[in-house]
């Protein structure tokens, strides 16, 4: 469990850091939400499900804040 615990750490620290800060910042609210749900959670259907996109087209807005995928 810990070892779950401390991955999951660490991928929530690779996309804060791999995240393009103003790029974000300067989206409207449900976008915004959305790149910030995913970063701390991962889960990326409902970060597409908050911004009222789909799957595909929040992938999109992911890699436009270069916020990286990883699982």
């Amino acid at each position: 469990m810990r070892e779950w615990e401390r991955e999951d750490e660490e991928f929530r620290e690779l996309r804060r850091r791999s995240a393009d800060w103003k790029f974000i910042e300067g989206l409207e609210p449900r976008a915004r939400l959305a790149l910030l749900t995913y970063i701390e959670t991962g889960d990326r259907y409902l970060a597409a499900k908050l911004a009222g996109l789909t799957l595909g087209e929040f992938d999109e807005l992911r890699v436009k804040a270069g916020v990286v995928c990883v699982t």
